[in-house]
């Protein structure tokens, strides 16, 4: 007994030690895979933490929980002030599959975003459908709501909102995008592409500070002579840079689909208007580019030219022969009829087509639009575009025109790009350099004794030309009460940098003008009050008139005093060719 007993003992205590050693290598076993894993965690989280990117990991997660939208580059303006920007928003969707009760579920929404209608939402969350848009870009006071509810079915994705920090000041040239961050119009639309797919923001040559400033001095024209709208544009004669391009009445770029389409309708590179009397700058630029007469020539503006039952007349009629200058000066529509006349028709289709006045402007705007050109060009054509009648242009192109007149000759394509500084892109010859010198005093003498008297500014010598222009309507003109006024002006006249161009669509007289509501009482103001804000801003110098103003030698003195020759001893020379016209100044 004693000895089975043993036996049995022995066999227990070597089970029991077998097992043990068993449970021993088996939690060894356990303990090598936990260390392992525990190695393989504690690496792979000091990788995440020191070596990858914070915000690409951000992104992969939120890629693996919610839909990430692309981020739209940014748009920025010269000076890297934020233009637009895309922000991180939330989305509420519907599975209506998962829902327990649509009717209750719709009702339950409503209270969070009343602006909805329940029975409406009720009747989208179809029970076939799997997916159903309930509000984009919610607020997070209106997520965290909606959350609260407690629905199984109501979820939520990330998604972009664009905004934009300056609202409607810039909204005709940043434009807007569609719901899903598409650009829809402006230069959203133009670089879609290039917002979408890269990373670096898109600066541009606009300066929000002048943007201001002309919106300013139009909006306060519009109100104090009741417009109807208006245009304004500063354009950097050396490089062709738009900084500043402002249409009004504008619109609120977050809203969207609620902007009427006046207010969307961008005037300055959309809208062709005839431009009155600030066409007589081209005129007068041909006549002396071509030598079909010189700065002491001049035409008989004795009487009225008459074509059938048209007629041609002067709003400031001197009724005496008028030399080039005075033509200017006093913006005679019979002097820059005829001077065109003496130039001819195919030399003046050919100098503004060279100026860029007869073809569509180059813009990165998708909103540019056709200038209206006679079709056939008749001798009559030739004579009423001399004043800016019979044929119809944009701001922009108006604006890019004088600047080639100031620059020395040189036309270079307007632009929103920003380029490198100091950059002086390319540009055609398209007048002589010593043109451009006769126009740019020509232009200060219309400013200095002329109709653009309204535009002079203490400290910056200012040339320019006024345009009053009844509106065409369907088989004629309206009234003369239905006008354009602008004014185009350059600064400092004498060491051109800057056009700038403000146009008044409709304005009315009032009692402080006497009435009138042409470009030298609406529109020379809103320059006069741009320039003195931009050239100190801008660091323009000061100059000194009485080292520029003509003196008794110079041509351009005749436009000053009395007429050299009078009409009776000069009646003659001037070519005697009637035309139609409607044309005030």
């Amino acid at each position: 007994m004693t000895d089975g007993y043993n036996k049995r003992r022995v066999h227990l205590e070597g089970a029991r030690k077998e097992a043990l050693e068993t449970s021993r290598s088996r939690l060894a076993v356990t303990s090598v895979l936990f260390a392992v894993a525990f190695a393989v965690i504690s690496g792979r989280l000091v990788e995440l933490a020191v070596f990858e990117d914070p915000q690409a990991r951000a992104t992969a997660t939120a890629s693996r929980t919610v839909v990430q939208s692309n981020s739209r580059a940014d748009i920025l303006d010269r000076n890297g002030i934020l233009l637009a920007t895309s922000v991180p928003t939330a989305s509420v969707y519907a599975n209506p599959r998962h829902l327990l009760d649509a009717r209750d579920a719709a009702r339950r929404i409503v209270t969070v975003l009343p602006e909805m209608n329940g029975e409406k939402l009720f009747r989208r969350l179809n029970p076939e459908r799997t997916f159903v848009w309930i509000r984009r870009n919610i607020t997070p006071n209106q997520q965290f709501a909606i959350n609260a509810l407690g629905l199984p079915g109501i979820y939520f994705r990330r998604t972009e909102r664009r905004v934009y920090p300056h609202g409607s000041l810039t909204s005709h040239v940043v434009g807007t995008t569609d719901i899903d961050a598409k650009g829809l119009t402006g230069i959203e639309r133009s670089f879609d592409g290039r917002l979408q797919d890269s990373e670096q923001a898109l600066a541009l040559s606009l300066d929000v500070r002048v943007q201001s400033v002309v919106r300013r001095a139009l909006d306060t024209a519009i109100e104090k002579f009741s417009a109807v709208g208006g245009a304004g544009i500063v354009l950097d004669v050396t490089n062709g840079e738009v900084l500043a391009l402002v249409s009004l009445p504008d619109f609120e770029p977050h809203f969207g689909g609620d902007v009427t389409a006046e207010a969307r309708f961008n005037r300055v590179t959309k809208g062709v208007y005839e431009m009155g009397s600030t066409f007589k700058l081209f005129t007068t630029a041909m006549a002396l580019d071509s030598q079909t007469i010189g700065l002491t020539g001049g035409f008989d503006a004795t009487r009225p030219l008459r074509v059938a039952r048209f007629v041609i007349n002067d709003y400031h009629a001197k009724k005496r022969w008028l030399s080039v200058p005075e033509i200017l000066v006093h913006s005679s529509n019979i002097g820059a009829a005829k001077m065109a006349l003496a130039v001819g028709t195919k030399t003046q289709q050919a100098y503004l087509r060279a100026l860029g006045l007869t073809r569509k402007a180059k813009l990165e705007l998708p909103e540019v639009g056709v200038p209206l050109i006679p079709s056939p060009w008749r001798k009559i054509s030739t004579m009423t575009i001399s004043y800016g009648h019979g044929i119809a242009v944009s701001p922009l192109q108006m604006a890019n025109g004088i600047a080639a007149l100031v620059n020395g000759g040189i036309l270079r394509d307007a632009t929103l790009a920003l380029g490198a500084p100091d950059a002086v892109p390319a540009g055609v010859q398209v007048i002589k350099t010593g043109t451009s010198i006769k126009m740019r005093k020509l232009m200060r003498l219309v400013v200095r004794r002329g109709t653009g008297k309204n535009a002079e500014v203490e400290g910056y010598l200012v040339g320019g030309k006024t345009g009053t222009a009844d509106k065409p309507v369907a088989g004629g003109y309206a009234d003369s009460r239905r006008v354009i006024s602008s004014f185009v002006g350059a600064f400092p006249i004498d060491r051109p940098r800057y056009v700038v161009l403000a146009m008044v669509d409709e304005p009315k007289g009032t009692a402080e003008t006497f009435g009138f509501a042409t470009g030298g009482w609406v529109a020379a103001p809103v320059v006069r009050e741009i320039v003195a804000a931009l050239g100190p801003m801008m660091g323009v110098a000061p100059s000194r008139e009485a080292e520029r103003l003509p003196g008794p030698g110079d041509p351009l003195h005749i436009a000053a005093g009395k007429p050299r020759q009078t009409a009776r001893n000069q009646r003659g020379r001037g070519q005697s060719v009637r035309g139609p016209a409607r044309a005030t100044n």
